[in-house]
């Protein structure tokens, strides 16, 4: 191995120090990290050299992520560890309650709250020590705040830290959705039962001679339907369908629920078919085995290809027994809309019911703009936000609800 050239800096063991110190943070935020790692970042360090904020950037992004999930997060360890002079402070802030203030104004950003706790390492902030700009002392009342549990099911899943995400996914695992048989057009005997069953009452008439003795009743045979779920997984909406995946496992794992059949579906460039994996009752060995076959995880978008895979190939298999569709993305798509607009209005009419789960109509001044959700909504039944525990909460009244929209007529209004 060529001897590996001298760093630039006047103190290198200080260097090494701060990047073993970097390598422990990214591990308490969720990274696989050992010490091999740290060694080959602190020797890629050496060959790059210091000098280049970018070069250095790369050097430990190299050797520090191996998958595209982590990529959010050393970011964010990274601008708060080596680039931000103010960082300690504005971690302090982010952990503090979310009360009235700098919270609601500049809301942290997707990561920011696991590195912050990955390098505050478990040190609690003291409201009453921390000082405004101005130097006052910032007060709080809690008096009207919401418990820790209740912001815990408001709260956006982009915006959890590494625990909120574990506890997000036990409550998660204990939902259930569920949904009202549908009445069939087909009979069955029943004692008791509102119609004359005359075909039975015939053939005991001619059994006895034809004599009536009693007339045969009969009540309309229930079934259950079948739940499908396609899901996006691209990179715009990777931390929101691994929590809402749980969420899927846990309903496809419920006894008594009543859905006939639960099947789950995942797509970024392709379509994966889940159902086989949801089977398992583990969880994390489920969506590990889940993860593994979809090999489009975080990349590009789209929707049109993969709606019409699905209807070509899915929809006659799954689609039965008046089945509900959960359609989870954030519609943005930047194929042809025309296509995707005809293949979403072969999924309606498939379809006994199409509710359309967008993380995106969280934000207030939310609006039909991009074509790929302009495309799409006209041809949904329900439109809904998907982005905390209590969206997925609601599930169980729109699908119980046939009359439920959603947001979709306001929005409808604004196209």
């Amino acid at each position: 191995m060529p001897e590996l050239p001298q760093l630039n800096l006047p103190d290198e063991p200080r260097l090494a120090q701060n990047i073993t110190h970097f390598a422990r943070a990214l591990r308490k935020a969720g990274l696989p990290i050992g010490p091999g790692r740290v060694i080959d970042a602190v020797q890629a360090v050496a060959a790059t050299g210091f000098t280049s904020r970018h070069d250095f950037y790369w050097a430990l992004h190299a050797c520090f992520v191996t998958k595209p999930e982590h990529r959010e997060v050393f970011g964010q360890v990274f601008r708060l560890y080596w680039r931000d002079p103010r960082f300690l402070e504005h971690m302090m802030a982010m952990l503090l309650p979310a009360v009235r203030g700098t919270q609601e104004e500049k809301p942290a950003k997707p990561g920011e709250k696991r590195a912050a706790e990955a390098l505050l390492d478990g040190t609690q902030p003291d409201p009453e020590n921390i000082a405004n700009e101005e130097g006052t002392e910032v007060e709080f009342d809690a008096t009207l705040t919401m418990s820790a549990e209740e912001r815990l099911r408001t709260l956006d899943f982009e915006q959890m830290s590494t625990d909120e995400v574990a506890r997000a996914k036990r409550i998660l695992s204990q939902l259930r959705l569920p949904v009202q048989p549908i009445q069939s057009r087909r009979l069955m005997a029943a004692p008791r039962g509102p119609k004359p069953d005359w075909r039975r009452t015939l053939r005991e008439v001619a059994r006895h001679g034809g004599e009536i003795q009693t007339m045969a009743r009969a009540k309309r045979r229930v079934r259950w339907p079948n739940l499908v779920v396609i899901c996006d997984i691209s990179g715009s909406m990777s931390q929101y369908s691994r929590i809402v995946l749980h969420f899927l496992h846990a309903v496809s794992n419920a006894k008594g629920a009543g859905w006939a059949r639960v099947h789950g579906f995942t797509f970024g460039t392709r379509l994966t078919n889940i159902t086989r994996h949801l089977a398992q009752r583990d969880v994390d060995a489920a969506l590990a085995a889940a993860g593994a076959e979809a090999q489009d995880w975080e990349g590009g978008t789209r929707i049109g290809e993969c709606l019409h895979e699905f209807n070509r190939d899915w929809s006659r298999r799954v689609m039965g027994q008046g089945a509900v569709v959960l359609l989870i993305t954030d519609g943005l798509d930047r194929d042809d809309p025309d296509a995707l607009a005809d293949e979403m209005q072969r999924l309606q009419l498939s379809a006994r019911r199409l509710i359309w789960l967008n993380p995106l109509l969280r934000w207030e001044g939310f609006a039909p703009k991009a074509q790929g959700i302009r495309a799409m909504l006209p041809y949904v039944d329900s439109f809904r936000a998907g982005h905390s525990i209590a969206s997925l909460e609601d599930l169980a009244k729109v699908i119980s609800d046939p009359g439920d929209k959603g947001e979709k007529a306001r929005l409808m209004s604004l196209l």
